[in-house]
């Protein structure tokens, strides 16, 4: 297996099968770390440089609280526009990241032009962690969501996927490259303009996922195993920020799970993953409901990034 040390965790299209395995271990390793809401020394000397182009909440937080649980130091920038890179000089990925090899020894990156953290590590000479690229994909979330089902199930192999929402996002593309290397099939639905391209549909088929498309999520949620939600009213991921203005629409029913759903037509024992935030295509009193796992997938997307950071640190391998 591929050493991880100094390594760029930029696309799941990257990951071999044991690989995956080898994060989950290292994240279950220091899970009682976070778990304990104490921190280690592990990263002591380390420091984290978050570079984040777009708004963030989870992905941003859960690698500055992950980087200090396990004892290293953060800095960084949350708004472009606070930076070069968002004014007058509109300073380029290259310089950018240039500089901020200087100030730290990883970075985590969000851009909305879809391969930016691609070109970043071009020019870094410290690991570039992929934290969203516009339309592109989110490995960190993926992994995370991976690892919650694991935890919740003890296995990814022959569990059902369902996957409800955009699929332009980036989240279904890396868990769709991502499940190319679990024996596991998934079923995506989504509006026809939402819909996966012709061109990732055949990039799919080339990596052997079994996959299939449907119109309605009352079509395939007695099958699935794990529900995997994103919305279907989406800001423009191509933008640094994108504001709502006036009614943005409601999520029509084919794409929304509700409570009444999951109990007369799911199975009682399926988990319901949401990378959040949410719209209205999960009501909130589904939260209490024995389904819902999203509050514990966030909880371990402190322990995923903990080990993603641990593992490309090269303190663990």
């Amino acid at each position: 297996m591929r050493s991880f040390a100094g390594r760029d965790i930029l696309s799941l299209k990257d990951f071999e099968r044991n690989e995956f395995f080898r994060v989950f271990e290292i994240a279950e390793e220091l899970e009682p770390i976070a778990r304990n809401r104490r921190n280690s020394d592990l990263l002591k000397e380390k420091t984290l440089v978050t570079a984040f182009y777009q708004p963030s909440t989870r992905t941003r937080l859960a690698h500055e609280a992950a980087m200090i649980r396990l004892g290293g130091q953060v800095t960084g920038f949350s708004d472009a526009k606070m930076t070069r890179a968002g004014d007058f000089y509109q300073e380029s990925i290259k310089d950018t990241v240039k500089m901020l090899e200087f100030y730290g020894d990883v970075i985590v990156m969000r851009h909305f032009q879809q391969g930016a953290p691609h070109e970043a590590a071009k020019w870094a000479s410290v690991p570039i962690i992929n934290g969203g690229d516009g339309w592109g994909e989110h490995p960190t979330q993926i992994l995370t969501d991976f690892y919650t089902v694991m935890r919740e199930k003890g296995r990814i192999d022959g569990l059902n996927w369902l996957a409800v929402g955009d699929m332009r996002m980036r989240t279904m593309h890396s868990l769709a490259y991502g499940l190319t290397q679990f024996d596991c099939p998934i079923t995506f639905v989504s509006p026809a303009d939402q819909r996966l391209t012709d061109e990732m549909k055949a990039d799919l088929k080339n990596y052997n996922l079994n996959f299939r498309e449907v119109e309605h999520v009352e079509e395939a949620i007695a099958d699935a195993d794990v529900i995997l939600v994103e919305p279907v009213v989406q800001p423009d991921y191509t933008k640094s920020r994108d504001e709502r203005s006036g009614d943005v629409g409601l999520t029509p029913s084919n794409y929304k799970i509700t409570r009444e759903l999951l109990a007369n037509k799911a199975k009682s024992d399926a988990i319901l993953l949401h990378s959040l935030p949410r719209m209205d295509e999960i009501p909130a009193d589904v939260d209490i409901t024995r389904w819902s796992r999203y509050w514990q997938e966030a909880f371990n997307g402190v322990v995923m990034r903990m080990a993603l950071l641990a593992l490309v640190m090269g303190v663990t391998e």
